[in-house]
């Protein structure tokens, strides 16, 4: 295992084993071929080719969402997808355009629309050094179980801003108040396309840095983290290197955070495969 393996399975995504999704001339999603073949049945809501699968479907955002989501129950009672049912994400063809549907958080890796989510590293000074806290994640969860994690992160839903999913994932996992978010440093963002068994990700991370004092001591309230622990920042490096306890797109907000507080340097022979392979091109 290195920082190298975890960039490059969050970076698995092949051209040649997917197909534009496409609303209005303009690509909204990407789908794996074998996906877009199982729409060939709904005429009604996707025309089906070679080399795109087109959204025919026509109305407003509402009407067009429940075109989808029609399509979305039959997948469902197929096993193709899961469905979460209580959340939605926009499809749209880049960040801050407006939504041409909206989609079960659920069916988004197999349309392949572009997710985004927000990650916060939540990190206390001791000394010269940083620590940083981790969160292990719920047996429950549908995606990564036991798995490592952020502080706080979380999809943003529709509806719901940058700031306004921090403010309130902070709220949910972490017991964070809203007048210590309010102090959280915009870091950039994160991006990667992965295949998965469900699909493709096509995903961009919103990071945010917030310094902690050393007396604060994390809660969560919904369930999703099951216990934190403030490591010392170099433990955490050292335990993605080695392993892969952590979820897979966080160890990538984590190597972001390392190199720009300079604990991952330039001597370090994985320093550019990191420095690089943090940021895919949004084409």
């Amino acid at each position: 295992m290195s920082f190298r393996d975890h960039i490059r399975s969050c970076n698995n995504y092949q051209p040649t084993r997917a197909v534009p999704l496409t609303a209005n001339n303009t690509r909204v999603g990407l789908m794996r071929r074998d996906n877009a073949d199982t729409l060939r049945r709904f005429p009604e809501v996707f025309a089906v080719t070679e080399h795109e699968v087109e959204l025919v479907a026509r109305g407003d955002v509402a009407a067009v969402s429940r075109a989808v989501d029609s399509v979305v129950d039959a997948l469902v009672d197929e096993g193709r997808v899961p469905k979460w049912r209580n959340e939605t994400f926009d499809a749209a063809s880049r960040w801050g355009s407006p939504p041409v549907f909206r989609l079960d958080r659920g069916a988004v890796p197999f349309f392949g629309t572009r997710a985004y989510g927000v990650h916060l590293n939540g990190y206390v000074r001791r000394g010269d050094a940083l620590c940083l806290w981790v969160g292990r994640r719920s047996p429950s969860k549908q995606v990564a179980p036991n798995k490592l994690d952020n502080l706080v992160a979380g999809g943003i839903g529709n509806g719901h801003g940058v700031e306004a999913t921090l403010l309130k994932e902070g709220d949910e996992e972490a017991s964070i108040p809203k007048s210590l978010l309010k102090h959280a440093v915009s870091a950039g963002a994160v991006s990667y396309r992965m295949e998965t068994r469900l699909g493709i990700r096509d995903d961009v991370l919103f990071v945010y840095d917030l310094e902690l004092a050393a007396d604060f001591v994390p809660k969560n309230r919904d369930g999703e983290i099951v216990d934190f622990e403030l490591m010392p920042a170099s433990a955490v490096l050292e335990r993605i290197r080695t392993t892969s306890d952590f979820k897979f797109n966080v160890n990538l907000v984590i190597l972001d955070f390392a190199v720009r507080r300079g604990l991952l340097r330039p001597d370090d022979p994985e320093y550019l495969d990191v420095a690089i392979g943090l940021h895919r091109p949004l084409d």
